[in-house]
């Protein structure tokens, strides 16, 4: 009796590991007998330096228009540089800039349309502003009637709003030299506000930037001790709407941008989280621009841009400065690197792949990607991307594309997607971009991870999936 049953259990014995791997394997899979698999690649941020949309050190272009149309230097346009600041010369449509109280020209405005076209085709950015002041000398009350100044506002928005992708903010301007709105007899608040309802009214959807915080303020109508009340919401007519700020660490009030920097800051950093904000550095002997005093209110006022070549003495102080531990912190690779390489990779977002997990089964009729990631930028994300998986053969082929829903700059990406594939290996792929020119993907964003973004596919690589039919 005892030796029959000893040789049941051990008939029995192999059976049951086989019924316990099973129930091993099966709570290792989902249910239809998928896995999970994280993705093998670099997770770590890179120092390159990426030109993304809308954002970085910018180079001024001056562009002149007039009755007959407009010119300006395309050779400044170059692949070095993403972002450009259109200092627009309007001052042949003024008499007292110079030329005729006249509307804007239609080839003046076809001009304007073939320069943002221009840029379109380059993948290229603009930050946009007008003044009647001729070749931006710095020449003071060249503006017309507000009547005409406000005609002519209404007729360059139309252009302007045709290109959202193209057109990065539009700083007010038009009232005194260098259109920077001040010096400037009929650049009264009341004026000043009539000019910022209309660039609100006929530039939709494009951010709007005035000169100062009070500017918002009284655009507003409120005062100063209204907008320290923990309480105050911004009105939606002004969600759009912030500063630049070309006297950027020049005194302890950035020459007269911020009434109280501390308050100021406080208000703009909640319209900055979601608007670009930058301008020019000034004052070369100024303390503030020291990189360990500016990161932190760099971080604070989420920096976007700055012009590469004003000023060129605090550009170069940067250069020839390091970036201690203390004032790096925990971001050890940027440990005695120069101020310029941290803030040039750090105005606004900066996106690194910190996580890519895919989950399917071997016939992969169903993939669920699951990302994650980090912004380690100053700013963040202002316009979100269209988004798109791409399903890439090991010949480099895109085999198939699946929408998914669009990139607004969240640390997390979650997607289902059905592809339909035979037995093989494939390369997944995220494409985020803004524009599609020609059936070419326009102001992609690429991840700061090192052997990630593929550049003929201007999409980031995701990992890869072996499907078994």
């Amino acid at each position: 009796m005892l030796k029959l049953l000893s040789q049941k259990l051990r008939f029995l014995f192999p059976a049951l590991l086989m019924l316990l791997a099973a129930a091993m394997l099966f709570s290792a899979c989902k249910h239809d007998g998928s896995q999970s698999y994280v993705q093998k690649l670099d997770y770590s941020e890179s120092l390159e330096k990426i030109d993304q949309p809308d954002q970085g050190f910018y180079r001024p272009i001056y562009v002149r228009m007039t009755p007959d149309g407009i010119s300006y230097n395309k050779n400044i346009i170059s692949d070095q540089t993403r972002l450009y600041h259109l200092r627009t010369d309007i001052s042949a449509f003024s008499q007292n800039g110079g030329g005729e109280d006249a509307p804007l020209s239609e080839a003046a405005l076809s001009g304007l349309r073939e320069c943002l076209d221009y840029f379109r085709e380059r993948d290229k950015n603009a930050v946009v502003r007008f003044a009647y002041d001729a070749n931006y000398g710095g020449k003071a009350n060249a503006e017309p009637d507000m009547e005409l100044l406000i005609a002519h506002t209404e007729q360059f928005c139309a252009v302007l709003k045709e290109y959202p992708s193209v057109i990065t903010a539009v700083e007010a301007g038009m009232f005194g030299p260098w259109g920077e709105m001040h010096t400037s007899k009929i650049a009264t608040p009341q004026n000043i506000a009539r000019l910022t309802d209309t660039l609100l009214q006929h530039a939709q959807g494009l951010p709007v930037l005035v000169r100062t915080p009070k500017m918002i303020y009284d655009y507003l109508g409120i005062s100063a001790s209204e907008i320290e009340n923990p309480d105050y919401r911004i009105p939606e007519k002004a969600y759009r709407l912030g500063i630049f700020n070309d006297g950027y660490l020049g005194s302890s009030s950035d020459l007269g941008t911020y009434s109280d920097r501390e308050r100021d800051i406080a208000f703009l950093s909640k319209q900055t989280a979601h608007l670009p904000y930058g301008g020019e550095v000034v004052v070369p002997d100024s303390s503030l621009h020291d990189i360990d005093t500016c990161l932190p209110e760099m971080y604070r006022i989420h920096l976007s841009y700055l012009n590469l070549e004003w000023n060129n003495q605090v550009i170069e102080k940067w250069k020839h400065s390091t970036v201690s531990p203390e004032c790096a912190g925990a971001e050890t690779i940027y440990h005695g690197r120069t101020a310029f390489e941290y803030i040039q990779n750090h105005m606004g977002y900066r996106f690194v792949l910190k996580n890519s997990v895919f989950e399917y089964a071997e016939t992969c009729e169903n993939l669920n990607i699951d990302l994650t990631f980090e912004n380690v930028g100053f700013g963040n994300l202002n316009k979100p991307k269209k988004a798109k998986i791409l399903i890439v053969n090991e010949n480099g082929e895109t085999i198939e594309e699946h929408p998914i829903a669009d990139f607004n700059g969240a640390t997390e990406i979650q997607a289902k997607i059905s592809p339909r594939l035979s037995s093989g290996t494939y390369h997944v792929y995220l494409q985020l971009f803004g524009d599609m020119l020609n059936g070419e993907p326009r102001y992609t964003v690429q991840f700061a991870n090192n052997g990630i973004y593929h550049t003929d596919l201007n999409a980031n690589r995701l990992g890869t999936i072996t499907v078994l039919t």
